[in-house]
């Protein structure tokens, strides 16, 4: 980590991974922007980023 990928058309960096009362979540950054997005409703980038 971190890794790109895009979430809804907007390419974001992938910074970590919690746990919390939605589940396992990525946290995800964009400039100054910061979400959690469900990993599973996460696409994983192609190629997979080296250490995957």
């Amino acid at each position: 980590m971190p890794f790109a990928t895009t979430v809804l058309g907007v390419e974001v960096s992938v910074i970590g991974v919690e746990l919390n009362g939605r589940g396992i979540v990525a946290i995800c950054t964009r400039g100054t922007q910061r979400q959690a997005v469900g990993l599973l409703d996460l696409p994983l980038p192609f190629p997979a980023p080296s250490g995957a």
